[in-house]
Protein backbone atom coordinates (compact mmCIF):
# COMPACT_ATOMS: atom_id res chain seq x y z
CA UNK A 1 0.00 0.00 0.00
CA UNK A 2 1.06 3.32 -1.10
CA UNK A 3 -0.24 6.13 1.01
CA UNK A 4 -0.13 10.07 0.83
CA UNK A 5 -1.70 12.60 2.63
CA UNK A 6 -3.21 15.66 1.52
CA UNK A 7 -3.93 18.58 3.24
CA UNK A 8 -6.20 21.55 2.77
CA UNK A 9 -5.87 25.08 4.35
CA UNK A 10 -7.97 27.97 3.75
CA UNK A 11 -5.62 31.41 4.38
CA UNK A 12 -7.79 33.52 1.34
CA UNK A 13 -6.67 31.07 -1.66
CA UNK A 14 -6.91 27.01 -0.76
CA UNK A 15 -3.57 25.77 -0.31
CA UNK A 16 -3.23 22.07 -0.76
CA UNK A 17 0.21 20.18 0.22
CA UNK A 18 0.75 16.53 0.25
CA UNK A 19 3.69 14.25 0.77
CA UNK A 20 4.37 10.70 0.75
CA UNK A 21 4.56 8.70 3.99
CA UNK A 22 7.52 6.57 2.16
CA UNK A 23 9.16 10.18 1.70
CA UNK A 24 8.08 12.37 4.10
CA UNK A 25 11.23 14.67 3.41
CA UNK A 26 9.81 15.92 -0.11
CA UNK A 27 6.60 17.73 0.50
CA UNK A 28 4.50 19.34 -2.29
CA UNK A 29 2.91 22.71 -1.79
CA UNK A 30 0.42 24.78 -4.23
CA UNK A 31 -1.96 27.38 -4.55
CA UNK A 32 -5.20 26.92 -5.89
CA UNK A 33 -6.74 30.45 -6.72
CA UNK A 34 -10.10 30.67 -5.07
CA UNK A 35 -11.68 32.00 -7.76
CA UNK A 36 -11.50 28.80 -8.93
CA UNK A 37 -12.39 26.16 -6.27
CA UNK A 38 -15.22 28.61 -4.94
CA UNK A 39 -17.74 28.25 -7.62
CA UNK A 40 -17.72 24.52 -7.39
CA UNK A 41 -17.83 24.46 -3.46
CA UNK A 42 -20.71 26.87 -3.88
CA UNK A 43 -22.94 24.50 -5.96
CA UNK A 44 -22.00 21.73 -3.76
CA UNK A 45 -23.37 23.61 -0.80
CA UNK A 46 -26.32 24.45 -2.73
CA UNK A 47 -26.61 20.85 -3.72
CA UNK A 48 -26.77 19.50 -0.02
CA UNK A 49 -28.97 19.19 2.92
CA UNK A 50 -27.48 21.56 5.13
CA UNK A 51 -28.99 24.74 5.68
CA UNK A 52 -27.41 28.05 4.53
CA UNK A 53 -27.15 30.82 7.55
CA UNK A 54 -31.34 31.78 8.04
CA UNK A 55 -32.67 28.83 6.59
CA UNK A 56 -34.56 26.13 8.50
CA UNK A 57 -33.51 22.34 8.10
CA UNK A 58 -37.06 21.68 6.25
CA UNK A 59 -36.10 24.67 3.81
CA UNK A 60 -33.12 23.02 3.24
CA UNK A 61 -34.12 19.67 2.49
CA UNK A 62 -36.59 20.60 0.54
CA UNK A 63 -34.09 22.67 -1.69
CA UNK A 64 -31.69 19.74 -1.67
CA UNK A 65 -34.13 16.73 -2.58
CA UNK A 66 -36.63 18.46 -4.69
CA UNK A 67 -34.33 19.98 -7.15
CA UNK A 68 -30.80 20.05 -6.31
CA UNK A 69 -27.67 18.35 -8.12
CA UNK A 70 -27.34 15.25 -6.44
CA UNK A 71 -30.78 14.30 -7.31
CA UNK A 72 -30.26 14.12 -10.78
CA UNK A 73 -27.38 11.98 -12.63
CA UNK A 74 -25.83 14.01 -15.22
CA UNK A 75 -25.95 17.11 -12.77
CA UNK A 76 -24.44 15.43 -9.98
CA UNK A 77 -21.62 13.75 -12.28
CA UNK A 78 -21.23 17.44 -13.48
CA UNK A 79 -20.61 18.75 -10.03
CA UNK A 80 -18.25 15.62 -9.21
CA UNK A 81 -16.38 16.34 -12.44
CA UNK A 82 -15.83 19.88 -11.50
CA UNK A 83 -15.04 19.67 -8.03
CA UNK A 84 -12.19 17.10 -8.94
CA UNK A 85 -10.63 19.33 -11.23
CA UNK A 86 -10.39 22.62 -8.84
CA UNK A 87 -9.21 20.66 -5.73
CA UNK A 88 -6.64 17.89 -7.25
CA UNK A 89 -4.31 19.67 -8.92
CA UNK A 90 -2.69 18.51 -12.21
CA UNK A 91 0.61 18.00 -10.52
CA UNK A 92 -0.86 15.44 -7.69
CA UNK A 93 -3.21 13.85 -10.40
CA UNK A 94 -0.06 12.78 -12.06
CA UNK A 95 1.38 11.22 -9.09
CA UNK A 96 -1.64 9.17 -8.08
CA UNK A 97 -1.64 7.95 -11.32
CA UNK A 98 1.79 7.02 -11.32
CA UNK A 99 1.02 4.82 -8.56
CA UNK A 100 -1.83 3.13 -10.04
CA UNK A 101 -0.19 2.60 -13.10
CA UNK A 102 2.87 0.48 -11.59
CA UNK A 103 0.10 -1.50 -10.25
CA UNK A 104 0.42 -0.58 -6.38
CA UNK A 105 -2.75 -0.14 -4.37
CA UNK A 106 -3.22 3.87 -3.37
CA UNK A 107 -4.59 5.15 0.09
CA UNK A 108 -5.62 9.04 -0.17
CA UNK A 109 -5.55 10.45 3.57
CA UNK A 110 -7.50 13.24 3.70
CA UNK A 111 -7.50 16.56 5.97
CA UNK A 112 -10.04 18.96 4.99
CA UNK A 113 -10.14 22.82 5.56
CA UNK A 114 -13.49 24.26 6.50
CA UNK A 115 -14.21 25.11 2.95
CA UNK A 116 -13.61 21.79 1.86
CA UNK A 117 -15.30 19.63 4.89
CA UNK A 118 -18.02 18.35 3.06
CA UNK A 119 -16.51 17.41 -0.04
CA UNK A 120 -17.37 14.21 -0.75
CA UNK A 121 -14.18 12.62 -2.07
CA UNK A 122 -14.81 9.01 -2.41
CA UNK A 123 -17.85 10.14 -4.91
CA UNK A 124 -15.22 13.09 -7.44
CA UNK A 125 -15.39 11.87 -10.77
CA UNK A 126 -12.04 11.61 -11.65
CA UNK A 127 -12.65 9.76 -15.05
CA UNK A 128 -15.07 8.89 -17.19
CA UNK A 129 -17.74 6.55 -15.20
CA UNK A 130 -14.60 6.63 -12.52
CA UNK A 131 -14.73 8.48 -9.26
CA UNK A 132 -12.33 8.51 -6.93
CA UNK A 133 -13.31 5.75 -5.24
CA UNK A 134 -12.27 3.21 -7.74
CA UNK A 135 -8.99 4.37 -7.68
CA UNK A 136 -7.80 4.59 -4.21
CA UNK A 137 -9.12 3.65 -0.87
CA UNK A 138 -9.90 7.34 1.02
CA UNK A 139 -9.89 8.32 4.07
CA UNK A 140 -10.01 11.47 6.17
CA UNK A 141 -6.46 12.59 8.03
CA UNK A 142 -7.52 13.83 11.58
CA UNK A 143 -4.57 17.06 12.49
CA UNK A 144 -1.47 15.99 14.22
CA UNK A 145 -2.38 17.35 17.16
CA UNK A 146 -5.40 15.23 17.76
CA UNK A 147 -3.72 11.96 16.08
CA UNK A 148 -0.69 12.34 17.67
CA UNK A 149 -1.04 13.68 21.41
CA UNK A 150 0.85 12.31 23.24
CA UNK A 151 -1.42 11.73 25.99
CA UNK A 152 -3.73 9.23 23.28
CA UNK A 153 -3.57 5.66 23.51
CA UNK A 154 -5.24 3.62 20.95
CA UNK A 155 -7.92 0.65 22.35
CA UNK A 156 -7.30 -2.73 21.26
CA UNK A 157 -10.16 -4.19 18.58
CA UNK A 158 -11.65 -6.14 21.04
CA UNK A 159 -14.60 -6.45 23.21
CA UNK A 160 -18.41 -6.29 22.35
CA UNK A 161 -20.16 -3.60 20.30
CA UNK A 162 -21.98 -0.87 22.47
CA UNK A 163 -24.51 0.69 20.43
CA UNK A 164 -27.54 3.42 20.82
CA UNK A 165 -28.85 3.01 17.69
CA UNK A 166 -32.14 5.69 17.22
CA UNK A 167 -32.52 6.02 21.12
CA UNK A 168 -35.74 7.68 21.60
CA UNK A 169 -34.96 11.53 22.10
CA UNK A 170 -37.39 14.71 22.14
CA UNK A 171 -35.71 15.11 18.56
CA UNK A 172 -37.59 12.13 17.39
CA UNK A 173 -36.83 8.87 15.42
CA UNK A 174 -34.47 8.90 12.19
CA UNK A 175 -34.86 5.16 11.36
CA UNK A 176 -38.74 3.85 10.40
CA UNK A 177 -37.33 0.71 11.78
CA UNK A 178 -34.73 -0.64 13.50
CA UNK A 179 -32.66 -2.91 11.45
CA UNK A 180 -33.56 -6.73 12.78
CA UNK A 181 -30.06 -7.29 12.57
CA UNK A 182 -29.42 -4.27 15.27
CA UNK A 183 -32.87 -4.92 17.13
CA UNK A 184 -31.24 -7.07 19.86
CA UNK A 185 -28.65 -4.26 20.69
CA UNK A 186 -29.03 -2.98 23.90
CA UNK A 187 -30.15 1.14 23.22
CA UNK A 188 -27.38 2.73 25.54
CA UNK A 189 -28.36 6.03 27.54
CA UNK A 190 -25.92 8.93 28.96
CA UNK A 191 -25.58 6.72 32.45
CA UNK A 192 -25.27 3.57 30.85
CA UNK A 193 -22.67 4.60 27.94
CA UNK A 194 -19.49 5.44 29.42
CA UNK A 195 -19.30 2.04 30.93
CA UNK A 196 -20.04 0.22 28.24
CA UNK A 197 -17.57 2.09 26.03
CA UNK A 198 -14.60 0.51 28.63
CA UNK A 199 -15.01 -2.94 27.80
CA UNK A 200 -16.49 -2.62 24.17
CA UNK A 201 -14.55 -3.15 21.26
CA UNK A 202 -16.57 -0.91 18.73
CA UNK A 203 -19.28 1.46 19.45
CA UNK A 204 -22.55 1.88 16.82
CA UNK A 205 -24.70 5.32 17.26
CA UNK A 206 -27.58 6.15 15.34
CA UNK A 207 -29.70 9.47 15.90
CA UNK A 208 -29.02 12.95 16.07
CA UNK A 209 -25.87 15.23 16.32
CA UNK A 210 -26.53 19.13 16.68
CA UNK A 211 -23.50 21.58 16.41
CA UNK A 212 -22.98 24.79 17.47
CA UNK A 213 -20.80 27.60 17.30
CA UNK A 214 -17.92 26.19 19.15
CA UNK A 215 -16.95 22.12 18.18
CA UNK A 216 -16.61 21.31 21.49
CA UNK A 217 -20.10 21.91 22.05
CA UNK A 218 -21.18 19.19 19.52
CA UNK A 219 -23.75 17.06 20.66
CA UNK A 220 -24.98 13.44 20.62
CA UNK A 221 -28.24 12.85 21.70
CA UNK A 222 -29.06 10.47 23.93
CA UNK A 223 -31.79 9.19 26.57
CA UNK A 224 -31.37 10.66 29.63
CA UNK A 225 -29.75 14.09 27.55
CA UNK A 226 -26.90 14.81 24.95
CA UNK A 227 -22.84 14.31 25.37
CA UNK A 228 -21.19 17.15 24.08
CA UNK A 229 -17.80 16.73 22.33
CA UNK A 230 -15.96 18.30 25.57
CA UNK A 231 -18.23 15.62 28.10
CA UNK A 232 -16.68 12.68 25.84
CA UNK A 233 -12.91 13.92 26.64
CA UNK A 234 -11.12 11.97 29.09
CA UNK A 235 -13.47 8.41 28.26
CA UNK A 236 -12.24 5.34 27.33
CA UNK A 237 -12.98 4.99 23.06
CA UNK A 238 -13.19 1.26 21.03
CA UNK A 239 -10.76 1.02 18.78
CA UNK A 240 -13.78 1.53 15.96
CA UNK A 241 -16.30 4.20 16.41
CA UNK A 242 -19.49 5.09 13.74
CA UNK A 243 -21.72 8.62 14.51
CA UNK A 244 -24.69 8.16 11.81
CA UNK A 245 -26.26 11.33 12.44
CA UNK A 246 -26.18 14.65 11.04
CA UNK A 247 -23.16 16.62 10.43
CA UNK A 248 -21.22 14.28 13.28
CA UNK A 249 -18.16 14.62 11.35
CA UNK A 250 -18.19 18.52 10.83
CA UNK A 251 -14.94 18.95 12.67
CA UNK A 252 -13.07 20.67 10.23
CA UNK A 253 -15.10 23.45 9.43
CA UNK A 254 -14.18 24.70 12.75
CA UNK A 255 -11.01 26.69 12.93
CA UNK A 256 -10.03 24.27 15.73
CA UNK A 257 -11.19 20.93 14.84
CA UNK A 258 -11.85 19.56 18.44
CA UNK A 259 -15.54 17.96 18.08
CA UNK A 260 -17.22 14.55 18.16
CA UNK A 261 -14.66 12.88 15.64
CA UNK A 262 -11.66 14.38 17.23
CA UNK A 263 -13.02 13.58 20.57
CA UNK A 264 -13.53 10.40 19.71
CA UNK A 265 -10.29 9.62 18.46
CA UNK A 266 -8.22 11.21 21.54
CA UNK A 267 -10.06 8.68 23.65
CA UNK A 268 -8.48 5.34 21.23
CA UNK A 269 -10.52 5.06 18.44
CA UNK A 270 -8.09 4.27 15.53
CA UNK A 271 -11.08 4.49 12.91
CA UNK A 272 -14.59 6.53 12.94
CA UNK A 273 -16.76 6.60 10.89
CA UNK A 274 -19.08 9.90 10.67
CA UNK A 275 -21.67 12.25 8.19
CA UNK A 276 -20.37 15.25 6.31
CA UNK A 277 -23.66 17.02 6.02
CA UNK A 278 -27.41 16.60 6.93
CA UNK A 279 -28.64 12.94 6.48
CA UNK A 280 -31.95 12.92 4.62
CA UNK A 281 -34.01 10.22 6.43
CA UNK A 282 -36.69 7.97 4.05
CA UNK A 283 -39.51 9.78 5.51
CA UNK A 284 -37.59 13.07 4.03
CA UNK A 285 -36.85 11.27 0.42
CA UNK A 286 -39.95 9.85 0.20
CA UNK A 287 -42.31 12.92 0.56
CA UNK A 288 -39.07 15.28 -0.97
CA UNK A 289 -37.33 13.64 -3.92
CA UNK A 290 -39.24 12.92 -6.89
CA UNK A 291 -39.31 9.01 -7.84
CA UNK A 292 -38.00 8.40 -4.16
CA UNK A 293 -38.99 4.76 -3.40
CA UNK A 294 -37.82 2.81 -0.86
CA UNK A 295 -36.49 -0.29 -0.91
CA UNK A 296 -37.46 -2.91 2.04
CA UNK A 297 -36.35 -2.36 4.91
CA UNK A 298 -35.20 1.37 3.93
CA UNK A 299 -32.43 3.25 2.20
CA UNK A 300 -30.97 4.88 5.52
CA UNK A 301 -31.38 1.75 7.33
CA UNK A 302 -29.17 0.03 4.18
CA UNK A 303 -26.90 2.55 5.02
CA UNK A 304 -26.45 1.66 8.67
CA UNK A 305 -26.08 -2.15 8.37
CA UNK A 306 -23.29 -1.14 5.49
CA UNK A 307 -21.51 1.06 8.50
CA UNK A 308 -22.12 -1.39 11.21
CA UNK A 309 -20.69 -4.63 8.52
CA UNK A 310 -18.05 -2.43 7.79
CA UNK A 311 -16.82 -1.75 11.45
CA UNK A 312 -16.23 -5.46 12.16
CA UNK A 313 -13.61 -5.73 8.96
CA UNK A 314 -9.76 -5.93 9.47
CA UNK A 315 -9.84 -2.89 7.13
CA UNK A 316 -13.14 -0.07 8.09
CA UNK A 317 -11.82 1.73 5.39
CA UNK A 318 -11.69 -0.40 2.86
CA UNK A 319 -14.58 -1.94 3.29
CA UNK A 320 -16.64 0.99 3.28
CA UNK A 321 -15.12 2.71 0.66
CA UNK A 322 -16.48 -0.92 -1.11
CA UNK A 323 -20.07 -0.24 -0.43
CA UNK A 324 -19.77 3.38 -1.52
CA UNK A 325 -18.52 1.84 -4.82
CA UNK A 326 -20.97 -0.64 -5.20
CA UNK A 327 -23.59 2.35 -4.71
CA UNK A 328 -21.84 4.76 -7.03
CA UNK A 329 -22.02 2.02 -9.42
CA UNK A 330 -25.60 1.80 -9.21
CA UNK A 331 -25.87 5.65 -9.39
CA UNK A 332 -23.94 5.49 -12.12
CA UNK A 333 -25.56 2.76 -14.42
CA UNK A 334 -29.23 3.05 -13.01
CA UNK A 335 -29.74 7.23 -11.77
CA UNK A 336 -32.51 5.60 -9.41
CA UNK A 337 -32.91 7.91 -6.75
CA UNK A 338 -32.60 5.08 -4.21
CA UNK A 339 -28.95 5.29 -4.79
CA UNK A 340 -28.59 9.18 -4.77
CA UNK A 341 -25.20 9.99 -3.32
CA UNK A 342 -26.82 12.55 -0.88
CA UNK A 343 -26.66 9.22 1.05
CA UNK A 344 -23.65 7.07 0.51
CA UNK A 345 -21.37 9.97 -0.19
CA UNK A 346 -22.05 11.50 3.45
CA UNK A 347 -19.90 8.87 5.24
CA UNK A 348 -16.39 9.09 5.61
CA UNK A 349 -14.05 7.52 7.54
CA UNK A 350 -11.39 9.27 10.30
CA UNK A 351 -8.74 7.14 10.06
CA UNK A 352 -5.72 7.18 13.18
CA UNK A 353 -3.38 4.63 14.23
CA UNK A 354 -1.54 4.75 16.96
CA UNK A 355 1.02 7.39 17.09
CA UNK A 356 4.49 7.33 16.18
CA UNK A 357 6.91 5.74 18.75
Amino acid sequence: MVTVQVTYVDAGDLYVSWRWEHDPDNPRVLILPRDRVAPPLAALADALPTPHPGESIHQALTRALTGGALTDRDRECALSTSLAAALIPAQLARELDAVILAGDQLHVRIQPSPSTTQVPWEALRVDEAERFVHNAKLSILTPATVRNARARRVSPNTGPVAAAVDPPTPLGRVLTEVPQALAALDVLDRETLRPALAEAGRFLYVGHVTTAAHALDARLHLAQGPLTAADLLGWRIPNRAALIACESGGDHRYAEPSGLVAALVHGGAEYVMATRWVLPTDAGLTALMPGFHAPAGGTLAGAVLAVHDAQQQEDPVAALNDWQRAQADHWESTGAPESTPLVWAAFGVAYAPAPPG
